[in-house]
This record gives C-alpha cells, sequence and structure tokens, in this order.
C-alpha cells in the first residue's frame, strides 16, 4: 500500500520545495539560500530558530542577494547542490547610498 503512493508521487512529479532568503550570489549560476525554521522547545517551550543553508542552482542569474526564493529539490548538480531556483518570490529593496560613499566622490 505505502509503495504504490511513494510511486504516485513519483509519477506526478511532487518535489520538496522551500521558501528562504539567498545569502550569496558570488558563483556562477549558483546561489546560497538560508533556511530558517522555528520550532518550540519541547521540555522549555522556548522558540528555537534553527537555520540551514542549501545551495541551489539559478540557470538566469536572476536572484541577487535579499531575495526570498522557492527552491525546489532535484537530481544531484555538482558535490553541493541538490536545489534549483523556482521562482523568485520577492525582489530585495535597494540599499541607499551612505554617506561616506558620496563623499569620497
Amino acid at each position: 500500500m505505502a509503495e504504490t503512493s511513494v510511486a504516485q508521487n513519483r509519477a506526478s512529479g511532487h518535489r520538496k520545495e522551500v521558501i528562504g532568503m539567498v545569502v550569496s550570489n558570488r558563483m556562477q549560476k549558483t546561489i546560497v539560500v538560508q533556511i530558517m525554521r522555528q520550532k518550540s522547545h519541547s521540555f522549555y517551550g522556548r522558540v528555537i530558530s534553527k537555520a540551514k543553508k542549501f545551495y541551489a542552482h539559478d540557470e538566469k542569474n536572476e536572484a541577487h542577494v535579499g531575495d526570498f526564493v522557492r527552491l525546489e529539490e532535484t537530481k544531484p548538480l555538482s558535490k553541493l547542490k541538490r536545489w534549483r531556483l523556482k521562482e523568485v518570490l520577492r525582489k530585495a529593496a535597494l540599499a541607499p547610498e551612505t554617506a561616506g560613499t558620496e563623499a569620497a566622490s
């Protein structure tokens, strides 16, 4: 019974998806996305944040640092990359120029 449900999931194309923030895009066609998960401690009840980084394939280099993106699980593309960029959910706001750069000009 369990085998049929797993086979149906694979056949219908269900893949894991995660949403996170881009923390690095310095590599060619690769982004690093940080996922924050919050969980209540089993005994103390305090909310604990856990962060994990995923390397993802960005074919068009469209994601930038600060963007929120949706990743989709895929076959291994390299030593670290097992995810690919599905869509950019929210673009990062442009950072204002600092006073130090204006004075140097």
